[in-house]
């Protein structure tokens, strides 16, 4: 087991619920119109699919703080990118309220957990030895 009993960043919590938000983005965007397939539908299969992306690549960074925080950011930037095509989708009636705000609400707790990393990196990081 490693640091704060996290064997890799399969374990975290915040890798979990960015997963299940891709695949749940990825199931509501099968029924978005043909003319968004290459448009918005991949826009945000994209950026939802980034953001546990970037949480792995930062799990791999975590000897160097900097980089560890400038992956979790991406991440982030990621996030807020698939809350920006989620209100586009709800916009054009793609998706409904209900659809759009449990969505919504799985993204928001992703962004205050990486907030929370970002914040805290010390707590993922390994310390430097001398």
């Amino acid at each position: 087991m490693g640091k704060n009993g996290y064997h890799g960043y399969k374990d975290l919590i915040v890798y979990k619920k960015a997963f299940e938000l891709s695949i749940d983005i990825f199931k509501v965007t099968i029924n978005f119109p043909k003319e968004e397939r290459y448009s918005l539908t991949d826009q945000i299969r994209r950026s939802s699919r980034s953001i546990g992306a970037n949480i792995a690549e930062a799990w791999a960074k975590r000897i160097y703080v900097k980089s560890f925080i400038a992956k979790l950011i991406d991440s982030m930037s990621e996030s807020l990118e698939t809350t920006h095509w989620l209100d586009e989708s709800l916009a054009l009636k793609y998706i409904n309220n209900e659809k759009h705000k449990n969505l919504d609400t799985t993204n928001i707790e992703i962004q205050k957990m990486l907030n929370s990393m970002i914040k805290n990196p010390e707590k993922f990081c390994y310390k430097k030895t001398t």
